[in-house]
């Protein structure tokens, strides 16, 4: 599933992470990559565990942990500590599916990365280029979001971002573990707890929705990994 998620952060808040991000030091983007992706990332990047770094992913995690859009589409059990990277002067990155698996910072804990998520932090009209390209299952997507929106979809899917040919794109990234590491059964529940709600604004049979309500969480219970 390939969802966008509007404002996820207000527009005071990009601006914080923007003045944040405008006075950092970037590294080479190649530092966080593996084997696979060292090969075609060509980017800068805030480097993993600086001041900035973790003052804006903590932001950005305190942010999908309020909205119930996230919370609904994901099914959450770990968040990657968010990422940052630059792409600026024909910088791009090349084709290439996310690692399985990553060790969490500073532990000995690995999480497997089921779902990817890019944040942007730059408006379209900043740059030229810049898009993720995303193939699934309708082809490829090409995804340009205002800054403050993010986009979710499977890990497993070949991406890239192309060649930012003016101006800057500035984003953060990280991975998520689901409770649900299928996404056909993310993507199940998630069309049900979405009906769901729309059935509780309508004031459906209330009989009806504790039905509906209650195959959602035993669906829940049996493919939750927890």
């Amino acid at each position: 599933m390939l969802l966008t998620i509007p404002d996820l952060l207000s527009a005071e808040q990009v601006r914080h992470c923007r003045s944040q991000l405008d006075a950092a030091d970037w590294i080479d983007g190649r530092a966080t990559a593996g084997f696979q992706g060292s090969r075609v990332k060509h980017n800068r990047q805030l480097l993993e565990g600086s001041p900035a770094a973790l003052a804006l992913g903590d932001l950005i995690v305190a942010a999908l942990e309020r909205h119930p859009l996230f919370i609904s589409a994901v099914l959450p059990l770990h968040v990657y500590p968010p990422l940052f990277n630059r792409y600026d002067g024909g910088q791009q990155f090349g084709e290439h599916i996310d690692n399985a698996l990553r060790l969490m910072p500073g532990s000995r804990h690995k999480i497997r990365t089921d779902v990817s998520a890019t944040l942007f932090l730059s408006e379209p009209d900043e740059y030229d280029g810049g898009e993720l390209l995303i193939e699934d299952t309708y082809g490829m997507q090409s995804v340009k979001l205002p800054a403050g929106h993010l986009v979710v979809y499977p890990a497993a899917s070949l991406h890239r971002v192309s060649a930012v040919t003016r101006g800057a794109r500035l984003a953060s990234f990280f991975w998520v573990q689901s409770m649900i590491r299928d996404d056909a059964q993310r993507t199940l529940l998630f069309d049900l707890d979405s009906a769901i709600q729309r059935l509780h604004q309508d004031h459906a049979d209330a009989r009806a929705l504790l039905q509906l309500t209650g195959s959602y969480h035993n669906l829940l219970r049996m493919w939750s990994e927890l």
